[in-house]
């Protein structure tokens, strides 16, 4: 049987990792290490690679990454802009050699491409014809910022691309950095003019990209090195991984000059071993090296899993550790009441950031480092999430040292604690009696994967309930202007933008509405499987566990939170407010009906207006079609929008049906699809 304790430490990951992504990539406060929330994720991983059952659409495993600025423009990545997996030793590599050979059903050798993991910003560039037409941010992997302009002023970044034989279109991803000298730099002229002093080259590079004003973008000292191409329209150009870098170098690209091509993972070795040691000499920042396999014809066999090619690897540098102290510990209540120790540690730089708080995660945790207060601790670099507390430093605990006593109460309601027979965690047992898990709640509905109510802060939620406005989520439909207005550092104007994001939020998706109740353990892919398999929600409110089980992705465990959240007279009564009071959506069919365009193959090409090519690709394939990259005798339809090029031509030269914009609605409409 599976130790309950597990399924709480991967919710403790997976809540940390979502926490800590948004402040790192959205607020661009880099409160972490790199190797601190490499050594969280790699737990994560390991959890799901042991446990299928409890992979989720919602972990940070399946995704990559965070969401876009709101002052930027979105885009939407049509090739989406995937992470990589990491190892971190020798061994590590050579099993990662193994699994390709083993997979590939051949031990011969092959090439690898090898370059230094560049520690800056991800970027994809848009060219047609030859010229720069857009530059987008990673983002959360699938819709990034519009940075085009900012990109523009970067020399190392060709407007126009130089000689000859590029596709019409073609997207280059790559990496945009500071280089060391560049960074002391701009920081030595802050210090003389009381400007901002960045902490390492990194925030200096994302803090110049996140300018709204370019010509200050314009000021920096950034560069960008390519690493890959994403997309290019018309017949492969290249054979090989370094061939198109090679092509790209010769269109104008900057390509690092430490990229090699060896033979054998015992040459990827010695690559590593050799930047390794050179690293400290190079003009910028590396946190690892980046080894690929060259061919594409390889790469093509191995494909991808959920959120990183099989065909490529990050060797992550050792960890860095620095020695501080523990001054005091204090309790979270997390969303679903789970207590969280928080080390308050006194403030130490590791690898350029300044820590001063560290997860305990539970109170086994704590029993098991034997951590008091007051003790002198080692804290590693483990990722960008909260640093990890690794070991104490027995010899230095001086004799004031306090032990840490876990509450009796709830530090926010003061309701009950309880620890369930095999669980790790303490849990508040006050529900949203507790104003903590009723803000946490109350945050989660108004996520961007759930109602995605734009301008419904942390900070608003907050307020929100400290003074009584709200007590659950129906009561968000119910705000009134006056209400909204008078609160701190809102104004008439941006209480109207909230009120107009609400009644936006009230046309949703059934599996959106059913993530955004926050049940435990269903994340986006539950969600998505019960709305498919049920079809409507009085049906599912009515399913026994047994029939719960029967859907996929479902097992007894979470049946068991489904079936006893939507037995709750207390949560029906709430469902039932949200649908009273608007909230509504389209019909979701079940598993097993009709999908009118199954067995077809379809292209998309040119610009549309309604809707970006990515969301008019998830219609389609939701109604059964596959979505091609390239138009072939087999392609059943093309929808062409404005400016449709190669694509359109040749599917009228081969006589494939070719339908425009409106005729793509119309058929999204006749189908049941909002656009």
């Amino acid at each position: 049987m599976l130790d309950p304790s597990l399924r709480e430490r991967l919710a403790a990951l997976r809540e940390q990792l979502h926490s800590h992504s948004y402040h790192y990539y959205v607020l661009n406060e880099a409160t972490i290490p790199d190797a601190e929330y490499d050594r969280l994720f790699r737990e994560l991983q390991e959890i799901e690679a042991a446990h299928p059952e409890l992979q989720s659409s919602d972990s940070p495993s399946q995704r990559v990454g965070a969401p876009p600025l709101a002052a930027f423009s979105q885009v939407r990545h049509e090739t989406p802009m995937l992470s990589l997996d990491n190892v971190f030793s020798e061994q590590e590599l050579l099993e990662f050699d193994q699994r390709i050979k083993a997979r590939l059903k051949d031990s011969s050798e092959f090439a690898y491409a090898c370059e230094p993991k560049l520690d800056g910003i991800a970027v994809s560039l848009l060219y047609v014809d030859g010229v720069l037409v857009r530059g987008a941010t990673r983002g959360d992997g699938r819709v990034g910022e519009d940075i085009t302009q900012n990109v523009k002023t970067i020399a190392s970044i060709p407007l126009k691309l130089r000689g000859s034989g590029w596709p019409e279109e073609l997207e280059v991803r790559g990496e945009i950095y500071m280089p060391r000298a560049g960074f002391a730099r701009i920081n030595e002229m802050a210090g003389t003019t009381d400007g901002k002093v960045f902490v390492n080259p990194r925030n200096a590079a994302a803090g110049s990209l996140r300018q709204l004003d370019s010509r200050i973008t314009a000021t920096r000292p950034l560069e960008m090195s390519c690493y890959g191409i994403a997309q290019g329209d018309g017949d492969p150009w290249f054979s090989s991984h370094s061939e198109g870098l090679a092509r790209l170098r010769d269109w104008g690209f900057l390509v690092s000059s430490e990229l090699r091509v060896v033979m054998s993972i015992e040459g990827c070795v010695a690559y590593y071993q050799d930047l390794l040691a050179r690293r400290d000499s190079l003009a910028y920042d590396i946190d690892g090296i980046v080894f690929k396999v060259d061919s594409l014809a390889l790469q093509e066999k191995l494909g991808f899993v959920s959120r990183a090619p099989r065909w490529a690897i990050a060797h992550k540098f050792p960890a860095q550790e620095e020695i501080t102290q523990l001054r005091d510990v204090e309790f979270q209540v997390g969303r679903t009441g789970a207590v969280t120790p928080v080390a308050k540690l006194e403030p130490v730089f590791v690898g350029g950031v300044t820590v001063s708080n560290a997860s305990l995660h539970n109170f086994d945790e704590v029993a098991r480092l034997g951590v008091m207060i007051g003790d002198f601790v080692i804290v590693r670099r483990a990722g960008d999430v909260i640093p990890q507390v690794v070991q104490v430093v027995l010899e230095r605990r001086p004799t004031t040292a306090l032990a840490i006593v876990a509450p009796e109460v709830c530090p926010v309601c003061a309701s009950g604690l309880e620890r369930a027979p095999g669980e790790a965690v303490l849990r508040c047992t006050g529900g949203l009696v507790c104003g903590a898990q009723r803000k946490e709640a109350i945050k989660h509905f108004a996520s961007r994967k759930a109602l995605d109510i734009e301008g419904l802060g942390d900070k608003l939620v907050e307020q929100l309930v400290d003074a009584g406005l709200i007590e659950t989520v129906a009561d968000l439909f119910v705000l009134e202007l006056e209400q909204l207005a008078g609160l701190e550092r809102m104004g008439r104007k941006s209480a109207e933008n909230v009120l107009a994001a609400l009644e936006k939020a009230r046309s949703t998706t059934l599996p959106r509405f059913l993530y955004s109740l926050g049940i435990r353990e269903v994340g986006e892919a539950t969600a998505l499987n019960l709305a498919k398999h049920f079809g409507e929600l009085p049906a599912l409110l009515a399913a026994t566990e047994e029939e719960l089980i029967a859907v996929a992705d479902v097992g007894p465990i979470v049946a068991s939170h489904l079936h006893a959240f939507l037995s709750s007279d207390y949560n029906r009564e709430v469902i039932n407010l949200l649908i009273e009071r608007g909230v509504h959506w389209p019909a979701t069919r079940q598993e097993g009906g009709a999908q009118p365009l199954a067995g077809q193959t379809w292209v998309l090409t040119g610009n549309l207006e309604s809707m970006t090519r990515g969301e008019a690709k998830e219609k389609l394939q939701a109604l059964g079609a596959k979505v091609a990259g390239s138009v072939s005798a087999k392609t059943d339809c093309v929808a062409a929008g404005a400016s449709a090029g190669s694509k359109l031509a040749k599917a009228e030269a081969l006589g494939v049906a070719v339908i425009n914009e409106q005729q793509l609605l119309q058929l999204f409409v006749e189908n049941g699809s909002s656009v």
